[in-house]
């Protein structure tokens, strides 16, 4: 079994709350919004790393970061992209399972054609009346399922 650890829209703040979610974690994946580069440093001290550049991530340390990720784990191809009507592909044709996004600081987990669908919200500084939260997807034999969880804020 695979557990990969969700994050979003840190804009600079990593909660303890998150880290602690996070860790047992065998990879991470950031849907954007990042903040600034120890935010990364930080989450790839727990787990490999996936990272997209969100609307946000414009300071010479996100440079480097792609806009849109593909990722196997378990056997399960996962895209990641931080605001999801930017997608430029047909996910299903193109195979990938599970498509993690952010922008939003909505959480959600969708099912729709065959792929799933996750934003695990924002877990940085709180957002209107929104929720802090995080996810995870669990991958065992090439099933998938998805979980969100609100942090204390």
């Amino acid at each position: 079994m695979f557990r990969i650890g969700l994050i979003s829209d840190t804009h600079g703040l990593l909660r303890p709350e998150a880290l602690a979610f996070l860790k047992g974690s065998d990879a991470i994946v950031h849907g954007g919004d990042i903040g600034n580069a120890g935010i990364l440093e930080a989450l790839a001290a727990i787990a490999p790393l996936t990272v997209v550049r969100g609307n946000n991530d414009r300071e010479a340390w996100a440079e480097g970061i792609a806009e849109t990720e593909q990722a196997v784990f378990g056997g399960v191809r996962l895209c990641a992209i931080h605001d999801l009507s930017q997608l430029g592909i047909d996910p299903r044709a193109a195979g990938v399972r599970v498509v993690v996004s952010g922008h939003s600081h909505k959480p959600k987990i969708e099912e729709r054609g065959g792929v799933l669908y996750v934003n695990p919200g924002s877990a940085g500084p709180r957002r209107f009346k929104l929720p802090i939260s995080v996810a995870e997807l669990q991958i065992d034999a090439g099933a998938v399922t998805a979980r969100i969880a609100e942090l204390g804020a």
